[in-house]
């Protein structure tokens, strides 16, 4: 696989029924994947290693982005959905990878700028339920 550039990985919101749009131009983003294992480890562990409970624990995904806004709806759309501490269905599109999908709330929402720049924002998502992934 090729490298990417990393411009090219977009976060989109379900701006209901199904219908995705990118809500911003993202000039830094960041997704997580973790698992927590499930520490079995006991006195009759061979030589007092660690042993894992495999296939258990709690996955879950952290997206964290900044950017600008694309327009006004987009910056409605997701004010709105933080405030409301909504449940939404978003995609993170990563190119030549694929898109991974599924529930997400907005846990940190900032808006930021300098005197002589655009108005800047600062998203945290944490997965709310199964992911999926599809191949581009």
């Amino acid at each position: 696989m090729a490298s990417q550039r990393g411009k090219d990985v977009l976060l989109k919101v379900d701006q209901g029924g199904g219908t995705f749009v990118t809500v911003a131009g993202l000039r830094t983003k960041r997704i997580v994947f973790n698992a927590q294992p499930v520490d079995v480890t006991d006195a009759e562990s061979a030589g007092r290693w660690r042993e894992l409970l495999g296939g258990s624990g709690v996955q879950r995904a952290s997206v964290a982005a900044s950017g600008i806004f694309k327009d006004q709806a987009s910056d409605e759309l997701v004010r709105a959905r933080f405030f409301a501490a909504e449940i939404s269905a978003c995609q993170i599109v990563i190119p030549d990878f694929g898109v991974v999908e599924g529930p997400f709330q907005i846990t940190a929402l900032e808006y930021g700028g300098n005197h002589d720049a655009e108005v800047t924002f600062e998203i945290a998502l944490e997965s709310a339920g199964a992911l999926t992934f599809g191949v581009l």
